[in-house]
């Protein structure tokens, strides 16, 4: 889209392009190229950190419509072009949908986002103080923190001896430490919630752990 830009202004001779260049055209190229260079810095390229790039690229593409609907000879075949781009947009962003949201009910991507919410939900009711386990390389689902609104997990060993301190009265445990767990603690009773099993994503099934 640059290039084309570029390109159609003197028949590919860069510098008499530049020099006869509408000011939004230019503009707008500078915009686009220096989001290019910015997003090419970010070492991560999350679809988010995309998105800024994306404005003065459909800006551009309007503008080089305008240009070429004001020559008759362009206009219908102006016409033809964006009507398949908008009909292959259509096609794509529908069938990305489908292929996105669709699996994610079959293999219970949300299991983890619900299960937290049931949490926080009995929390509050009860006036309970609660915290997370890590899994047992001391990591966890990093999404369960938000989910349950805590800043880090905590190794079963120091959820242990808070337990039986009486400083919290539920634990969110990983299933696969469940048994170890309820060996240690004192007046410990396995809750009704727990975490579906996510088809197809690694991680641990959750369970709550109550007084």
């Amino acid at each position: 889209m640059i290039l084309l830009a570029l390109g159609r202004r003197a028949g590919g001779r860069m510098r008499e392009a530049l020099r006869n260049m509408p000011a939004d055209i230019f503009w707008l190229i500078c915009w686009s190229l220096g989001g290019l260079i910015v997003m090419s810095l970010v070492p991560s390229k999350r679809v988010d950190r995309i998105f800024p790039v994306v404005p003065p690229l459909c800006l551009l593409l309007g503008a080089q419509v305008g240009l070429g609907l004001t020559a008759e000879s362009m206009r219908r075949r102006v016409y033809q072009s964006s009507a398949a781009a908008l009909l292959l947009a259509f096609l794509f962003a529908t069938g990305y949908t489908l292929w996105k949201v669709v699996p994610g009910y079959l293999y219970h991507r949300q299991a983890l986002a619900t299960f937290s919410r049931a949490v926080r939900q009995e929390a509050a009711l009860h006036h309970w103080r609660y915290e997370v386990v890590s899994s047992r390389d001391g990591t966890g689902t990093e999404g369960m923190l938000l989910y349950l609104q805590k800043l880090h997990f905590i190794p079963l060993a120091k959820a242990v001896e808070q337990w039986n301190n009486d400083e919290m009265e539920a634990l969110v445990i990983p299933e696969n430490q469940l048994s170890s767990a309820m060996a240690a603690l004192r007046q410990a009773n396995i809750a009704p919630l727990r975490s579906l099993k996510r088809k197809d994503l690694h991680g641990p099934t959750y369970v709550l752990v109550t007084r």
